[in-house]
C-alpha cells in the first residue's frame, strides 16, 4: 500500500503557503502523494485546490498531486482538460485527477444541475471527453451536455494519459470507478469515526470487479487517521487485505491544529 496525505481546505489549511508547508514536510518524511478537496462554499473560507496543487507542484519532486474530488459538471470540459494538462506539465507527469458528481447542496447554491442523475451524465460524457482532447488531434462532439466542434487542444499532458479514479458511494458511482483507473472513497467523518469498515470496503470493490472489462491497474485510494508508528498497523493490514491501494492520512482543522497537523505529517507514513 501506498501514503499520501488528505488535506481538506478548509479555514486556514486553505492557504496555499500552508499547503507547501505540509507538502514539502510530507515529501521529506516519506508520503507520496496529496489529495486535495475541491469545494467552492464553506463558512470558515475554502482554498482553490487548482492554485494549492499548483504550488504544491511546483515546490515538490516526487509526490502525487490529486484532486479529490473534482465536480466535473462545474466545469466546462475544455477548461478543465487545460487546467488538468497545465498541472501535469508543471508538475512533470504526477497528476491523478479525481472526479465526482459533487453536493447537492452546493450545486443549488449556485444554480447548476441539482439532479444527481443529471451530473451523473455530465460526468460520464465529460470524461469520455477529457480523453479526447488529452489526445490532441481534432475532436467533434455534439452530446447531451456538451458540444465541441473541431477543437483541438494543445500542449497535452506529460502522461500517455492523466489517471482518473472516480469518487462516490452510490452502486452507480462504484460501476462508474470500474470502468476509469481508480475508485477515491472516505471511510472516516469528521469527527474521525470510522464509517466505512474493511468489510464494507470488501464488499464494495467486489461489486467494482463484477463491471471490471480489463485487467489493467486499478487503485482504490481512501482516508484515514492513524498515529505514528506501528500502533495501527492491523487495521491498516485489515484495510489493505480488502483491496485499499492508498492510505490518505487525513489532515483537517477539526483534528488538531496546523502544528499537530505538521507534527503527524513529519512523523511519517504508518507502520
Amino acid at each position: 500500500m501506498q501514503y499520501g496525505i488528505e488535506v481538506v481546505p478548509f479555514g486556514q489549511f486553505g492557504d496555499p503557503k500552508v499547503m507547501i508547508e505540509f507538502a514539502h514536510t510530507a515529501e521529506e518524511a516519506g508520503w507520496e502523494g496529496i489529495w486535495v478537496w475541491d469545494h467552492i462554499l464553506f463558512p470558515y473560507g475554502v482554498g482553490d485546490p487548482w492554485v494549492i496543487l499548483s504550488a504544491v507542484a511546483a515546490s515538490t519532486e516526487e509526490l502525487k498531486i490529486i484532486t479529490g474530488v473534482s465536480p466535473l459538471p462545474r466545469y466546462h470540459v475544455t477548461v478543465l482538460a487545460r487546467l488538468l494538462t497545465s498541472l501535469d506539465i508543471l508538475s512533470r507527469g504526477r497528476v491523478v485527477f479525481g472526479a465526482g458528481l459533487g453536493i447537492d447542496h452546493e450545486f443549488a447554491q449556485i444554480g447548476g444541475p441539482g439532479d444527481p442523475r443529471v451530473r451523473g451524465a455530465m460526468l460520464d460524457e465529460g470524461l469520455e471527453l477529457l480523453i479526447n482532447l488529452w489526445s490532441g488531434t481534432p475532436v467533434t462532439h455534439e452530446g447531451t451536455y456538451y458540444t465541441l466542434r473541431d477543437v483541438t487542444a494543445v500542449p497535452t499532458p506529460i502522461q500517455p494519459q492523466i489517471p482518473i479514479w472516480v469518487g462516490g458511494e452510490s452502486n452507480a458511482a462504484l460501476r462508474r470507478a470500474a470502468h476509469w483507473d481508480g475508485w477515491i472513497i472516505g471511510t472516516i467523518n469528521e469527527k474521525c469515526e470510522i464509517i466505512r469498515s474493511p468489510q464494507k470496503l470488501a464488499e464494495e470493490i467486489m461489486y467494482i470487479d463484477t463491471y471490471r472489462t480489463n485487467t489493467t491497474s486499478f487503485d482504490v485510494a481512501i482516508d484515514g487517521v492513524s498515529r505514528p508508528g506501528e500502533k495501527d498497523t492491523e487495521l491498516l493490514q485489515q484495510y489493505e487485505k480488502a483491496g485499499a491501494t492508498w492510505w490518505f492520512e487525513g489532515i483537517f482543522g477539526l483534528r488538531g491544529s496546523k502544528e499537530e497537523m505538521l507534527d503527524r505529517i513529519s512523523a511519517g507514513p504508518p507502520g
